[in-house]
């Protein structure tokens, strides 16, 4: 009995948190202090608590017309929600389970990395102590550039916390666009989205691999490494070649690398630009729906399937043998279970998208604005993937299509999570084999 009850408190906390988080900033967000024309409407209040703390970037509102008082508000949020969501990942899915049965802890292993601390208060205390000391080297490097343009230490604080948590909300008047040609600001922005995208685990098993606590970084982390740097170098090249003579014409060669390589960090969950993207190509905006339907990695501040899920599908799809029991990569053997988690998480995924779109189409030919399923496509997939990258359409969607947008933030930052937390640890042990269901394929 116990054990049901612990597994229906982490499912609970985790809504609570999120749902608690999401209703005082539509509160706030509804006073006449949090913006400079009066009160915001509703829908719109509910929408932006909702990005802010599911760290997505989607506005309806322009975060210039929010007073200080709102912008301290929007800001908080975002501390909260990606502080909120690497805490519950992180304890949850790379937590011992000890109160499990021998049969059942057989299967446990994809929860697990070995050679973690795993006291939760240590955990916690290392998690808020890493995202202050990257937010605050953040700020301190970039002030300087922010101020020559009269930016405040506040405008910094907020940019840093915004790219580290990948929410992608901006003071900043154009937001990166401005700073496009601006190599440090383009760099710092993409370091601390980069880290913020790779997760606790990784970053506290690269440290201890540095201060040489361990000889070799753990399975996990060697796969969220090799597929975050194989998706943004592909990305950027990707990127260079498609807007080369489109929306990076002009610029010189140096320029368009730079914003090559940020586009292809920031469509993993960020949601900055320095290039607009209604600007991109066809193709160039078919990869960033990719690169945000991938997203960041487990136990991190970014969305999307996450890479460790990418990096098992494409590993099923290129290493699979028909009646080859086990997949083996790099000496380890990668388990049915794995696998069968990661095809759940897609195929979630892929409803989830697909549902926001179809609402987006309806709603928007019904309310006589009429969009392109390519953009509908491009709306839900930042949503879901809680990237924040828009081809400027959003402050202009009914009622309808918002509070969609909503449910995809939502789904797309907490439901995944919490739809792969077990309703009850007390399922049935199975000793006996069912008979074999024989599907052709």
């Amino acid at each position: 009995m116990s054990i049901r009850i612990q597994i229906g408190k982490e499912k609970s906390l985790l809504i609570l948190y999120f749902t608690g988080l999401i209703a005082a900033g539509t509160i706030l967000f509804s006073m006449p202090f949090a913006t400079k024309t009066g009160s915001m409407r509703f829908v719109d209040a509910l929408f932006t608590a909702t990005s802010a703390v599911c760290v997505t970037g989607l506005t309806t509102v322009d975060t210039l017309s929010l007073t200080r008082v709102g912008q301290f508000v929007l800001i908080l949020l975002i501390q909260l929600g990606g502080l909120g969501i690497i805490a519950f990942s992180t304890l949850y899915l790379f937590s011992p389970r000890k109160r499990i049965s021998v049969i059942t802890r057989g299967f446990t292993g994809d929860y697990t990395v070995p050679s973690v601390e795993f006291r939760t208060r240590k955990i916690i205390t290392q998690i808020i102590g890493w995202t202050a000391g990257f937010e605050l080297l953040g700020t301190l490097i970039i002030w300087p550039v922010l101020s020559r343009s009269g930016y405040t230490l506040f405008d910094s604080l907020f940019h840093a916390i915004s790219a580290f948590c990948n929410a992608g909300f901006s003071t900043l008047r154009s937001g990166m666009e401005n700073f496009r040609d601006e190599a440090l600001m383009n760099v710092v922005t993409m370091i601390l989205i980069i880290c913020g995208g790779l997760g606790f685990i990784v970053l506290q098993d690269i440290a201890r691999l540095i201060q040489k606590k361990k000889l070799h970084l753990t399975y996990h982390s060697s796969i969220v490494l090799r597929t975050s740097v194989g998706l943004i170098i592909i990305g950027a090249i990707l990127f260079f070649i498609l807007e080369n003579n489109h929306a990076f014409k002009g610029m010189s060669g140096a320029s368009k690398i730079m914003a090559s390589f940020f586009q292809s960090v920031t469509s993993r969950t960020a949601g900055f630009d320095t290039v607009p993207q209604a600007k991109l190509t066809s193709a160039a905006q078919f990869v960033t729906i990719i690169l945000m339907f991938i997203g960041a990695s487990p136990g991190s501040t970014g969305g999307g399937i996450k890479t460790t899920t990418f990096y098992l599908m494409l590993l099923v799809a290129l290493r699979f043998r028909e009646g080859g029991g086990v997949l083996v990569d790099r000496n380890r053997a990668v388990m049915p279970y794995s696998i069968f988690k990661a095809a759940a998480v897609v195929v979630r995924a892929v409803i989830i998208v697909l549902a926001v779109t179809v609402v987006l189409l309806i709603a928007e030919q019904v309310h006589g604005n009429p969009l392109g399923i390519e953009t509908a496509i491009f709306e839900s997939v930042s949503a879901f993937g809680t990237v924040g990258l828009s081809i400027g359409i959003t402050p202009h969607l009914s009622a309808v299509s918002k509070l969609a947008l909503v449910s995809a933030m939502f789904m797309g930052r907490v439901g995944l999570f919490a739809m792969a937390i077990p309703s009850s640890k007390y399922s049935t042990e199975r000793y006996a084999r069912s008979p074999r269901a024989d599907i052709l394929l």
